[in-house]
């Protein structure tokens, strides 16, 4: 039977006033929750609440900022950042009452891996320091433990079990543990200073500790970190340098300039002469920590800048060229039985005094340095030691252009004055020496050409050491030629450098022997001098920073002129002319006489007591216009048959290279 319509009507109004009602008593009860829930916020719990509140603390933490790269001159990578994995103890989650057996755990899974120990004590008893009782390190741990200066490695020991609660340890567990704490107490470990307790660990242990149980509730992070690769693993080490970790005793002076303690520092070369161009701007994490210790929330308020680039002056091309080269060369003289052992090669540009390369035999790479310093400290061949920049050299007959132009300069000689060679120098009684060859009647172009020695004995006598020391010093010969990282300043022969001088000593000093002693940087220089006709700049490794990213320039590096020779344009064209004679038809012919570019330059043999002579070769090209000096030194290398083919090569690397072909597509960016 259906419904009439009548009542249906009546069926649905009845309806909706139940549904009204509902409603109604549902709005009312929600609005008597807000009203007790309100009261309860503003008035019961407004006691617990503010107490509460009273208790939270904010803290902050640096989020360490990538370093700037180091490039060479055409922007091609050098020293570069990679990812990595370092191990770190989180202050506001560690469970200090396990730290030890966490500490032993990681230890453990680390295996032959290092992890970070300052603690001055040897690894195994009988217990002793491992620097001087007087030394720093000693000194600041008697000062953390607090106890009598006179302290002895075993008091620090049992201090330290006492300490850090290690009794019912072993000695040797006793030590590792002791040595891990100790060294994060040290670094002021706390929320707003991290501990990294292993640096850039492998996958495998980084998968290990992240598996592990105790892995973040007991303060254990596996923290993503940048670290340094070097391009090649040996592109001018000795001028890149290194970066490394604060040592203890450098702490107070790096916590002075904002860093922490497990921040990465230069150590040395470039990285450490542009420490604060290349690095970042550390940015902050901000924690906000109740009373029980327990982080609420956390969050990035300023985030990390990336320091500075730097753009060197080196060409990474002809840098690798010479490196080859030099390695090569000795390799084959040794093979005809020379028996060279190193050598050192420099190339300087002549209109700005930036150093296109420079290079060292024996070398190393950067892995060698980190895995086997020891070793290479020890090397008696001291491939550490930068021969380039630092080793001195006597110049021998290189040294013969700067005598030629103060003597002609100073009127001592003339440009055609031909003085009789019969290979004896018979002018003092007591010293004879003697001349290679007999040159008969020769004047001063042939003279460079054919390097005689009686002429400039002759020419050195008259002209004196004081007006040849004069001019000489102009030249930046026994000088600092002014380069950002460590060199040697050299010996200029003379009354300085021993306390009684004679006229033979003059005529000895005139070409190239005595007490001249000049570092390969300095002759590099000195011979872009004499081609630049008296402008001597600065050297230099810096050519400009950049941003990070490297699209805007932050600073440019100027040439820099340390003084004029006070030589006329006449003279320097005449030498310069002997210069040109030496590659063309003299002593540097054999090497030069038909490359297809003018060379300037001067073959040298140094005299050294009771072994072979170094061969030394320095020149500038194109004559011309010259762009490029090269300096070249072998130690015992006789003949300069070989350091002038080092020296081609060079220029081979320099002139025939197309500069365009030689950027490098940065690895982050596809290939068109």
């Amino acid at each position: 039977m259906h419904e009439t319509y009548s009542q249906m009507e009546k069926r649905i109004k009845k309806r909706d006033k139940r549904r009204m009602l509902i409603m109604i008593i549902a709005t009312l009860l929600a609005f008597s929750i807000l009203v007790g829930r309100t009261f309860d916020l503003q008035v019961a719990t407004a006691e617990r609440y503010t107490e509460q509140a009273k208790g939270i603390t904010t803290v902050t933490a640096p989020i360490t900022a990538p370093r700037g790269e180091i490039l060479d001159y055409y922007g091609r990578p050098i020293a570069t950042n990679r990812e990595g994995y370092n191990i770190v103890f989180n202050y506001a989650t560690i469970n200090k009452a396990t730290l030890n057996d966490t500490v032993l755990k990681l230890i453990k899974l680390l295996g032959d891996a290092s992890w970070r120990d300052d603690l001055p004590l040897s690894l195994e008893a009988p217990f002793s320091y491992t620097a001087e009782a007087d030394s720093s390190e000693v000194k600041r741990l008697i000062s953390t433990l607090d106890i009598a200066h006179y302290a002895t490695a075993e008091n620090c020991f049992e201090e330290m079990v006492k300490r850090y609660s290690l009794e019912d340890r072993d000695p040797v567990v006793q030590r590792y543990i002791m040595g891990v704490r100790y060294t994060m107490e040290r670094s002021g470990f706390s929320v707003s200073a991290p501990y990294t307790f292993a640096e850039d660990v492998t996958n495998d242990i980084m998968i290990k500790i992240s598996e592990e149980a105790y892995y973040g509730e007991n303060g254990v992070l596996i923290n993503i970190a940048s670290f340094r690769e070097y391009s090649a693993d040996s592109v001018a080490p000795h001028i890149i340098g290194n970066v490394g970790p604060i040592y203890a005793e450098e702490w107070e002076k790096y916590k002075e300039k904002g860093y922490s303690y497990n921040d990465k520092v230069g150590k040395s070369g470039i990285e450490k002469v542009c420490e604060e161009q290349l690095r970042g701007t550390d940015g902050v994490m901000t924690y906000h920590i109740n009373s029980s210790g327990i982080i609420l929330s956390s969050e990035v308020t300023k985030e990390p800048t990336p320091g500075n680039s730097v753009r060197l002056t080196l060409d990474k091309t002809v840098q690798i060229s010479a490196q080859k080269a030099l390695a090569n060369t000795i390799k084959q003289m040794n093979s005809d039985e020379i028996w060279a052992n190193a050598g050192a090669a420099v190339a300087v540009n002549i209109k700005t005094g930036g150093i296109i390369a420079s290079v060292n035999y024996p070398t190393y790479t950067y892995t060698d340095y980190t895995e086997n310093y020891e070793n290479l400290a020890k090397d008696p061949t001291k491939p550490l030691f930068d021969r380039a920049f630092n080793g001195t050299y006597p110049p021998g007959s290189t040294f013969k252009p700067a005598v030629a132009l103060a003597a002609l300069e100073e009127g001592s000689v003339t440009y055609d004055e031909e003085i009789r060679c019969v290979g004896r120098y018979t002018y003092f009684s007591d010293y004879q020496p003697t001349c290679m060859h007999i040159h008969r009647n020769i004047s001063l172009i042939p003279a460079l050409s054919k390097s005689c020695n009686y002429y400039f004995f002759e020419v050195g006598r008259r002209l004196g050491i004081t007006k040849m020391n004069e001019y000489c010093l102009a030249f930046g010969l026994g000088d600092y030629t002014g380069v950002e990282v460590n060199e040697g300043k050299g010996v200029l022969a003379g009354p300085a450098s021993r306390g009684e001088w004679y006229e033979g000593y003059t005529i000895q000093a005139a070409i190239g022997q005595m007490d001249n002693a000049f570092t390969p940087l300095q002759l590099a220089a000195y011979t872009a001098t004499i081609a630049n006709s008296g402008v001597r700049y600065k050297t230099t490794l810096i050519d400009k920073y950049v941003s990070y990213n490297q699209d805007r320039v932050i600073a440019e590096n100027q040439p820099e002129v340390l003084n004029k020779v006070n030589i006329s344009q006449e003279v320097f064209d005449k030498v310069k002319e002997g210069m040109l004679s030496v590659t063309e038809d003299g002593t540097g012919n054999r090497i030069f006489g038909d490359y297809p570019i003018k060379v300037g330059g001067k073959t040298g043999t140094a005299q050294v007591t009771g072994k072979k002579d170094h061969t030394v070769f320095v020149a500038f090209a194109p004559y011309d216009r010259p762009e490029i000096a090269v300096a070249v030194i072998i130690e015992h290398g006789q003949f300069s048959t070989y350091s002038g083919g080092l020296l081609k090569s060079i220029f081979d690397s320099y002139f025939f290279t197309e500069k365009a072909a030689q950027a490098e597509t940065p690895a982050y960016e596809l290939l068109p």
